[in-house]
């Protein structure tokens, strides 16, 4: 009989794993994707006091405008775009990239490739 492949738990267990090796600093923030079906949210996170420097997502109305499904890679870059503009307004200059569980591949790829096209260190 073969194991049920329970996803959540996997993708958790990838989640604290990629955690444990990488946190953000003022200095330097742990940018954080989260991608759902519908809509994609990213953030860079100060670690050390536990508050978020900046964020941009899909339901944005500076990203809404600009494209037409929440969930594609045009979306993404767009977030990307806006984050980076965001970041370099509160001055930081590099930002340390947290997956959040899911491949580097796609949507999480196109945040991070338009973050650095913004200006921020990856």
């Amino acid at each position: 009989m073969q194991a049920q492949v329970d996803r959540r738990a996997n993708r958790r267990r990838v989640r604290y794993r990629v955690r444990k090796k990488i946190s953000g600093t003022a200095a330097r923030p742990r940018l954080a994707v989260f991608r759902s079906l519908k809509h994609i949210y990213a953030q860079a996170i100060d670690d050390d006091s536990g508050k978020t420097m900046a964020q941009a997502s899909t339901l944005d109305r500076e990203v809404r405008g600009k494209v037409k499904h929440g969930g594609g890679v045009d979306a993404a870059k767009e977030v990307g775009k806006v984050l980076a503009q965001r970041l370099k307004e509160n001055g930081v200059e590099s930002a340390v990239f947290d997956r959040g569980g899911c491949i580097y591949h796609g949507r999480v790829k196109a945040v991070a490739d338009a973050t650095r096209e913004g200006g921020i260190k990856l």
